[in-house]
């Protein structure tokens, strides 16, 4: 089976994300680079489904397809996928947003385990910066608060509420358009906020001493 893929091109990077697996997302600075990013994170990727209980094929990273390229911004050049495809609006139906819900909150999952089992000061960059662990689970957690915002959900602020909103938001049907406005729809909305949390999972692991 093919890994359909879109590729979201900027001055600087390009990112490669697996449309049907939220999170599933990696930067390079060239097409190529991005590709194979994607294709070396399957394996760190394949706890997400499992989580979920839905399959991840052995082979999802042998075949990737790229269905579509989408023209990035200053965001994309300073490091986070912000640009919908075309794909993204499509409507989803029950089924579909089950599975979308699902894969999100394994990956919250995901990131809250890495938090647990992490130590509170972390190794530093190369020019001595990045956030320490409470700071980094803070900022997930803001993040994800406005995040909400573009789902049509207000007036919650505290984390655990904010996020069961999100997950019953995706795991609703949509006949495709933004919930709220200039929001976000739900296939973006899953594929930015998975990506956000299991960056900093990464992150956090690879910054682990």
């Amino acid at each position: 089976m093919t890994t359909a893929v879109c590729l979201e091109i900027s001055a600087k990077r390009v990112f490669a994300s697996a449309l049907d697996w939220p999170g599933w997302c990696r930067s390079g600075k060239s097409e190529e680079q991005a590709l194979e990013a994607l294709a070396d994170y399957a394996g760190r990727y394949a706890p997400v489904p499992r989580r979920a209980g839905i399959r991840f094929g052995a082979n999802a990273a042998k075949d990737l397809h790229v269905v579509e390229r989408t023209a990035g911004n200053a965001t994309t050049d300073f490091g986070a996928p912000n640009v919908p495809a075309r794909a993204e609006g499509a409507a989803v139906d029950a089924r579909s947003a089950k599975r979308i819900s699902a894969l999100v909150s394994a990956a919250w999952q995901l990131f809250d385990d890495v938090v647990a089992g992490a130590p509170a000061s972390l190794r530093k960059g190369p020019r001595g910066g990045g956030r320490d662990r409470d700071k980094i689970a803070v900022h997930v957690a803001d993040a994800a608060s406005a995040y909400a915002r573009k789902l049509g959900i207000m007036g919650l602020r505290h984390p655990d509420a904010v996020r069961q909103a999100i997950l019953e938001a995706l795991s609703r049907p949509s006949k495709g358009p933004p919930a709220a406005g200039k929001g976000w729809t739900t296939r973006y909305a899953a594929r930015r906020l998975a990506w956000h949390l299991l960056d900093h999972a990464w992150e956090i692991e690879d910054r682990t001493p």
